[in-house]
């Protein structure tokens, strides 16, 4: 139960929105607003958008970076210099390139004849109680 709850503090669920305000962030993160404004300063990838009215507004990437700066330097013990470099350092993922590398055809499809069976089965069951809806 407490392995579970550590967990939880070290990895918090992101809630599934588009936009953070400052205090959600730093309530997620377990840090103070001023924190963040500084963290914002030096690590040039973390810059939330700001709304009309000057509030700082945080995308699912920059709550997922903000994770990752607290991780770097209270966990591993990195200097702010060391953190930026570490985060430099790692790739940029690009969203319109595949994440998992191309298998051939005959790798798709590795279940056995008879999962195949089972599963047309099932497919055609749910089919026919839609249709009777």
């Amino acid at each position: 139960m407490e392995e579970m709850a550590a967990q939880a503090s070290v990895n918090p669920e992101i809630p599934d929105k588009l936009y953070f305000r400052i205090g959600e962030v730093a309530k997620l993160a377990g840090i103070k607003p001023y924190v963040l404004r500084f963290w914002e300063s030096e690590f040039p990838a973390l810059g939330p958008k700001k709304s009309g009215t000057g509030h700082r507004l945080y995308r699912r990437k920059d709550v997922e970076l903000v994770l990752e700066i607290k991780r770097l330097l209270y966990e591993k013990r990195f200097t702010i210099e060391g953190a930026r470099k570490v985060l430099e350092a790692k790739p940029k993922r690009d969203p319109l390139k595949p994440t998992a590398a191309p298998r051939r055809q005959g790798e798709l499809f590795t279940g056995t004849l008879s999962f195949y069976q089972d599963l047309r089965r099932e497919l055609q069951a749910i089919v026919a109680l839609l249709e009777d809806e």
